[in-house]
C-alpha cells in the first residue's frame, strides 16, 4: 500500500496554506469558489482522506455516537454460517426448495432493533455523524457498552439494557440518551411511547370481541420496562372492565418468536385454549400463532391473537395480526436528533421525546365465527 496523503500534501499541490484546506473541508461555504475548486481537484488527485482520530484530538470529538442494545431479537433464530471452511467454500452456488414440503428458515426480517438501527444510521448520516453499534448479547459485565464509551461523542442505549449504576458512571463521562421505557426520575434525555395507553386500549378492544372470555397475556423479561409498560396496560383496562386480576393468564417470554412458541405450548398444555392471546410484541405474537395453528385451533374464530411493534411478518401472517405499530425508524432518528442536540447544548433541561403510535386492527382479532 502506498503511503497515505496528508493535509500537508493537499496544501501544497493546490498551493494554499493547511487552515485553507481545512476550511474547505468543514465550512466550504466561507472559501471563494475557485480556491475551493483547487482543494477539491487536489484531494481526488490525491485520494485524501481526513483523519477523525486528528480532527478528534483537535476538537476533543470523535465524531461517532454510540448505539447500544442487549441484542435479544430473534438471536436463536438465525442459522449456522462458516464461509470460511471447506464445506462453505465449495456450496453449490443455490438451492432450489419446495417449501410445500421443506419450509424456509425465516430469517426474521424488519424486526424492531433492525429498524431502529436503520433510523439512527439514516439520522446520524444526516447530522454529519459515524454510528457505532454495539451488541450486548452474553456481555454480564458489560464491558461491551464500557468500551464503546470511550469512543464516542455520545451514546444511546435501550432502557435497563444497561444497569443503572454503570449507565450513571457512563454519564459523568459522556451524555446519554436512553430509548424506550419511562423516565424515572434521572437526568437523561429520553426517547419513548406511550405503551401502557396504547395496551389499554388494544385490551379494550379486544375485550369488545371476547365478552367475559379468558385473557392470556404474554409478557416479556420481568425487567423488560417496555415489556412492564404494556402488562400494565392490559391490567389496567381488566380492572376498568369489573375483571378480576386473577381473570388474567399471565406467560413471558424474552421477546423471541421461538419463546412465543414455548409459551404457547405451555398453555395448551395447561387445559383449554383462551379466548385471546395479547403478547407483548409481534415476534412472540407470531411464534404463538404457529403454535395454535399446528394444534389445529383457528385464530380469531377459536382464539384472538394481538402483538405490538408493527414489524413486516406482522401484515403478512396467517392470519395478519392485529398489532401496535412502533414509530421504530424514527425512534432511532428522534435519539440521534436528541443526542446531536445535548452535544450542543450540555446543560440544558433533559427532554423526554414521546412518538405517537398506531393501532392496527386485522384479521387476528376480528370476524369471530
Amino acid at each position: 500500500m502506498s503511503k497515505a496523503a496528508t493535509v500537508y500534501d493537499v496544501a501544497e499541490r493546490a498551493g494554499v496554506s493547511i487552515a485553507t484546506v481545512s476550511r474547505v473541508l468543514r465550512s466550504p461555504e466561507a472559501v471563494r469558489p475557485a480556491t475551493r475548486e483547487r482543494v477539491h481537484e487536489a484531494v481526488s488527485a490525491l485520494g485524501y482522506v481526513p483523519s477523525g482520530s486528528a480532527r478528534g484530538l483537535a476538537e476533543r470529538r470523535t465524531g461517532v455516537l454510540g448505539l447500544y442494545f442487549p441484542g435479544f431479537d430473534a438471536a436463536e433464530d438465525a442459522p449456522e454460517l462458516d464461509v470460511l471452511s471447506p464445506e462453505g467454500a465449495t456450496a453449490p452456488p443455490f438451492t432450489v426448495v419446495d417449501e410445500e414440503r421443506e419450509p424456509a428458515v425465516s430469517q426474521g426480517s424488519m424486526l424492531f432493533l433492525d429498524e431502529v438501527l436503520r433510523g439512527a444510521e439514516l439520522e446520524a448520516w444526516k447530522q454529519g455523524f459515524v454510528l457505532m453499534v454495539g451488541v450486548g448479547r452474553d456481555d454480564p459485565d458489560r464491558s461491551t457498552v464500557r468500551d464503546m464509551a470511550g469512543r464516542v461523542d455520545g451514546l444511546m442505549v435501550l432502557a435497563r439494557s444497561v444497569p443503572d449504576e454503570v449507565l450513571a458512571r457512563l454519564a459523568r463521562r459522556i451524555p446519554v440518551v436512553v430509548l424506550s421505557g419511562p423516565p424515572r426520575g434521572d437526568d437523561y434525555d429520553h426517547v419513548t411511547v406511550s405503551n401502557a395507553e396504547a395496551m389499554g386500549e388494544l385490551t379494550r378492544h379486544v375485550l369488545a370481541q371476547v365478552g367475559d372470555g379468558r385473557i392470556a397475556f404474554l409478557a416479556g423479561p420481568a425487567d423488560s420496562p417496555d415489556g412492564e409498560q404494556r402488562r400494565e396496560g392490559v391490567v389496567a383496562a381488566l380492572a376498568q372492565a369489573g375483571r378480576a386480576p386473577n381473570d388474567l393468564i399471565l406467560l413471558r417470554g424474552d421477546f423471541t418468536r421461538a419463546s412465543g412458541r414455548r409459551a404457547a405450548e405451555d398453555l395448551l398444555r395447561g387445559g383449554e385454549a383462551p379466548a385471546a392471546l395479547i403478547a407483548a410484541n409481534d415476534q412472540m405474537a407470531l411464534g404463538a400463532l404457529d403454535v395454535l395453528r399446528e394444534a389445529g385451533i383457528r385464530v380469531p374464530e377459536d382464539v384472538l391473537v394481538t402483538g405490538f411493534d408493527g414489524i413486516d411478518a406482522a401484515a403478512v401472517s396467517a392470519p395478519p395480526l392485529t398489532t401496535i405499530r412502533q414509530p421504530m425508524i424514527d425512534l432511532g432518528r428522534a435519539a440521534v436528533q436528541v443526542l446531536s442536540r445535548r452535544l450542543e447544548h450540555p446543560d440544558a433541561a433533559p427532554v423526554v421525546a414521546r412518538l405517537p403510535l398506531q393501532i392496527l386492527l386485522r384479521e387476528s382479532s376480528l370476524a369471530r365465527g
